[in-house]
């Protein structure tokens, strides 16, 4: 394959950079011109993704079709990796959307190269009102192992993550038996007590998904869920910083708390995530409006219906959020989750050519993505 070069400058130094890639790998990294306007990333790692742009990972018909749509608009908004996300649903539902996922897989090289694996978010969660979140009450249920191997038969072996609620009774045999296979454990849409969460970490569990969601709107000041997972060193913390999901004070001091090495942006976006704003009629939530600032709440209300900003949005508000650097927000959101698929999310010689070169918009409000990289080859 011919050798190509990519420019743009470093988040890290400003410096300006010229990166050469060949069969899919960055060959070797130089200093590049000095008039560079463009930033030059690695492509961004979404845990996250339920859907985007009016594709859904949880249809009632799961659709291969959808998932491959799906992956061309990630890849669009500089997404290079991803996990698509089937939510708390009947085990036929879940098989259901493992099976088109990896059939999409099949089909399309670029969505075998964009997703690594599958995030199944529940259906083992909190029952409780407020820490279920959107889930359905219904179809929460105690963890399986012979569901999990069946929803591993039904993927071809792609469940790699899973979020669950440890106050499930032999949740620590579960947690092990996922963890022995590579699969990693999320903690999320939980009330379990402090033992129980602390019990689930030393049987394997290292993530807390979207941390300071999923959780009731009062609960006890001391006696809670967001402080044994702040305070455990083992947890990485993934966060929707949308600035809806969490108010900026709290994103700033959970941030500070966890750390920039330990702290992950998703942006558990929905399927209505990057549609022009308007009222939306969704199947879990009924309907919904999508506001002009990526709010999208229950028609008439305030209430929030999911998540509605790409992931590199949810750079340039953390950046806001923190008062952080570019450098510091970009690596919440390459190098972090990078370290949960397979040590993606890195510019260096060697590693896998998936780049992205963007601009940012006066005052910081967004990402502009300029041209997308994925495997070498340049986005069309």
């Amino acid at each position: 394959m011919s050798r190509q070069t990519i420019t743009g400058r470093d988040p890290q130094s400003g410096r300006p950079l010229a990166v050469t890639v060949q069969d899919g790998l960055i060959l070797e990294i130089q200093d590049g011109r000095r008039d560079e306007d463009a930033w030059l990333s690695p492509g961004l790692v979404d845990l996250q993704v339920n859907g985007y742009g009016g594709d859904d990972a949880n249809l009632e018909r799961p659709d291969p079709d959808a998932i491959i749509s799906l992956t061309k608009k990630m890849i669009a908004t500089g997404v290079t990796t991803y996990l698509p996300t089937i939510i708390t649903a009947a085990e036929v539902k879940i098989t259901a959307g493992l099976r088109a996922i990896a059939e999409a897989r099949r089909r399309s090289k670029f969505v075998a190269d964009a997703v690594p694996y599958i995030h199944v978010e529940g259906p083992s969660i909190s029952p409780s009102e407020g820490f279920r979140g959107a889930h359905p009450a219904e179809q929460v249920r105690p963890p399986s192992l012979a569901e999990f191997d069946r929803w591993q038969d039904a993927s071809g072996g792609l469940v790699g993550m899973v979020t669950l609620s440890p106050h499930f009774k032999g949740i620590e045999e579960y947690v092990s038996a996922l963890t022995a296979q590579g699969v990693h454990v999320a903690l999320g849409h939980t009330d379990a007590s402090s033992e129980e969460i602390r019990r689930a970490v030393n049987a394997g569990a290292r993530l807390s998904t979207h941390l300071g969601n999923g959780i009731a709107g009062l609960i006890p000041r001391h006696s809670n869920v967001l402080w044994p997972q702040l305070a455990e060193d083992r947890l990485t913390a993934t966060m929707i910083a949308d600035g809806h999901h969490v108010p900026a004070d709290m994103f700033k001091v959970m941030v500070r708390t966890k750390g920039f090495d330990r702290t992950i942006l998703v942006s558990d976006a929905v399927a209505v995530a990057g549609m022009p704003p308007g009222t939306y009629t969704t199947p879990v939530g009924g309907r919904v409006e999508l506001h002009a600032n990526g709010r999208l709440s229950l028609a008439g209300t305030e209430f929030l219906a999911g998540a509605a900003l790409a992931l590199k949005d949810g750079v340039a508000r953390a950046m806001s959020m923190m008062g952080c650097s570019l450098a510091d927000s970009l690596q919440m959101a390459t190098e972090n989750p990078g370290r949960f698929v397979g040590g993606l999310g890195v510019l260096r010689v060697g590693s896998p050519a998936d780049l992205v070169r963007f601009t940012i918009e006066s005052g910081g409000t967004a990402l502009n993505i300029a041209s997308v990289v994925v495997k070498g080859k340049e986005w069309q």
